[in-house]
């Protein structure tokens, strides 16, 4: 990879990007993809994330939580003022819960927090080589993970 990224470097230093450096470019960044896939932490994160799935208590609460949330969703489209609100938001909570006291699942969010991390760290230092200035989209925790409409992927109904 050195090889390629030193000549990735070298043509911007004398003057511009061709398509040609894109493609240099591109096959780091695969590069970097494979290594990335390669890791011990997404190891990690594929085992549990096939312990979940393939567990059946977990698929049944997976169930009882897209039930709970299709309810909780009919009640929300009225506000909190819909008779049934509170005891839709409850059940959804409960079952949410209830899945996340199972050790696979945990195991699993943990897992993909790792993931989630370390992806982060590595957009982070590409920017920042760039630029010390540039945006680098955020990671932040209280945005992400189950039930918060974010993409865990761990297929519990609770991330949109």
């Amino acid at each position: 990879m050195a090889e390629g990224t030193t000549a990735v470097t070298d043509e911007w230093q004398q003057g511009g990007v061709s398509s040609l450096d894109m493609a240099s470019l591109l096959l780091c960044a695969y590069e970097l993809g494979d290594w990335i896939n390669q890791s011990a932490e997404v190891a990690d994160y594929l085992y549990w994330k096939s312990v979940v799935n393939g567990d059946e208590t977990v698929g049944e609460m997976k169930k009882r939580f897209a039930k709970a949330k299709e309810r909780f969703a009919e009640c929300e489209r009225f506000g909190r003022f819909h008779p049934d609100y509170n005891d839709a938001k409850d059940k959804l909570k409960d079952i949410e819960r209830e899945l996340d006291g199972v050790e696979c699942v945990r195991r699993f969010k943990q897992a993909e927090q790792t993931v989630d991390e370390m992806l982060y760290d590595v957009s982070r230092m590409i920017a920042e080589s760039v630029s010390d200035t540039i945006k680098v989209p955020g990671n932040e925790k209280a945005a992400g993970g189950c039930g918060s409409g974010g993409s865990c992927g761990c297929g519990s109904g609770g991330c949109g």
